[in-house]
C-alpha cells in the first residue's frame, strides 16, 4: 500500500514538472525579445528609409519597459539626424501605424544644424536625452504646450524645474531654414515643434505617453537604468 502512494505521488510530481515547464515554454514563446520586437513593428510599420532602425529599437526597449505610461503612443525624436529634416516621429503602438512626423528644434547650445551636446543642468540651454512621459497641457507664453516629466535621474529628471516643454514656435518652421543660414532656429532646451502642428502633435501624445529623444551617444546608453539592463548599444 505505502509502495502504491509513493509511485502516485512521484507521478503526479512528474506531471506538475512537465506541465510546468510547457507553461514556461509557451510564455516564452509568447513574449518574444524586444529587439525582435522592435523589427517586427519596424517593418509593419513600413518605416525603412524613414526611421533610424537603432534609434526606434531603443524606443520601443524602453517604451516596454516604463509600465507608468497610461497611453499606447510612442514619440521618437531622433537627434542623429540634422534640423533641416524630419526627426520627430510618433507611433500608436495599438495599431501598429506612424502617426506624424516632423521638424523638431533642439536647445540652442547643443549645437549648429546637428544636436551634439546635451545637459541635464538649469541655465545650459541644451536638449536632455532619454525618456520622458507627457503630461498636461497648459497656455504660456508659448500658446498651447505639453508638460515633460523627465524618468532619468542624472540625464533628463530636471525637465520640470527647467521648464522644458513641447511648444510651438515660428522659428521651429521650415520657412525659417533660409533665414537661419541652413538651420532650424534653435529653443532654450525645449522640442519646440512648427506652430501651425502644435495643437494636433501635443494632442495625439499629452496625457501619459512616452517620449525617447535619441542621439548617437554611447555614454547615455552606459548610464541609462532603461537601456543598459537591456544591453542596448
Amino acid at each position: 500500500m505505502i509502495i502504491i502512494r509513493i509511485i502516485f505521488i512521484l507521478l503526479f510530481l512528474f506531471q506538475s514538472a512537465v506541465e510546468l515547464r510547457q507553461v514556461k515554454a509557451n510564455t516564452a514563446s509568447a513574449v518574444p525579445e524586444k529587439k525582435e520586437t522592435a523589427s517586427l513593428l519596424y517593418d509593419e510599420m513600413q518605416l525603412d528609409g524613414k526611421v533610424n532602425f537603432t534609434a526606434f529599437r531603443q524606443a520601443v526597449s524602453g517604451y516596454y519597459r516604463i509600465t507608468q505610461r497610461r497611453r499606447e503612443v510612442l514619440t521618437l525624436i531622433d537627434f542623429s539626424r540634422p534640423s533641416t529634416e524630419c526627426r520627430l516621429f510618433v507611433f500608436d503602438m495599438k495599431e501598429r501605424k506612424l502617426l506624424l512626423s516632423s521638424v523638431v528644434a533642439h536647445g540652442r547650445n547643443s549645437g549648429e544644424n546637428y544636436a551634439t551636446s546635451f545637459s541635464n543642468e538649469d541655465g545650459s540651454y541644451k536638449s536632455s536625452l532619454g525618456f520622458y512621459l507627457t503630461d498636461a497641457t497648459y497656455n504660456g507664453k508659448h500658446g498651447y504646450s505639453l508638460t515633460l516629466d523627465g524618468l532619468e535621474e542624472g540625464i533628463n529628471d530636471h525637465a520640470r524645474r527647467r521648464a522644458i516643454v513641447v511648444h510651438g514656435a515660428s522659428y521651429a518652421d521650415p520657412s525659417f531654414i533660409g533665414k537661419g543660414g541652413g538651420r532650424l532656429g534653435r529653443s532654450l532646451g525645449c522640442p519646440a515643434v512648427p506652430s501651425k502642428m502644435c495643437r494636433s502633435l501635443i494632442d495625439a501624445i499629452k496625457d501619459g505617453s512616452v517620449m525617447y529623444i535619441y542621439a548617437a551617444t554611447p555614454d547615455y546608453v552606459a548610464q541609462s537604468k532603461i537601456l543598459k539592463p537591456l544591453g542596448e548599444s
